[in-house]
């Protein structure tokens, strides 16, 4: 089995708890003349589909890196990344999770609004920068692009929700 798909196939197993987790954050409670006239008590959030990523990392990362998100910039094959994907508009949201001791289950996640992400880079390039970011180079080739969530601007919020707080909205 290739690298991608041993990968795909450890994360594949968190989806059940993401979507549980994300669910709450794309419905609110529908405001009261739709409820009485139209028997709707929930609405999704956006009146279109909403792209979410995720990503899910092995167990010891939370610890070392509790602020930091990192996003494949480079594969050995040449293919386009999930920063190039990212960075081209596509994806709504990011989940962004970190596996327990026993990859079980998930130890901490945030959810991450891409369109402040890509916002927070346009300015960063823009104005002087803010963005507190680095490259890691793994041994089969393999680049991520780091970021620490709390060098991002506050508006718009990069953080929709985490683990370790309340909705951040």
């Amino acid at each position: 089995m290739n690298c991608y798909a041993t990968n795909r196939n450890w994360s594949d197993r968190f989806l059940p708890e993401i979507k549980q987790l994300i669910g709450g954050h794309l419905l609110e409670t529908s405001p009261d003349p739709f409820d009485h006239m139209e028997a709707t008590d929930l609405m999704m959030l956006d009146a279109r589909d909403m792209r979410v990523a995720a990503r899910v990392r092995r167990p010891g990362y939370a610890r070392r890196y509790p602020h930091q998100f990192t996003v494949r910039s480079a594969v050995a094959s040449g293919r386009q990344t999930e920063l190039s994907k990212i960075v081209n508009g596509n994806g709504d949201w990011m989940f962004y999770g970190h596996s327990n001791a026993d990859q079980s289950r998930l130890e901490s996640w945030s959810l991450i609004d891409l369109r402040a992400f890509r916002a927070g880079l346009i300015r960063n390039s823009v104005n002087q920068a803010q963005i507190v970011m680095g490259d890691q180079r793994n041994p089969d080739g393999t680049r991520f692009k780091w970021f620490d969530v709390r060098s991002f601007p506050a508006d718009p919020p990069l953080v929709v929700a985490s683990s370790g707080a309340a909705s951040h909205h």
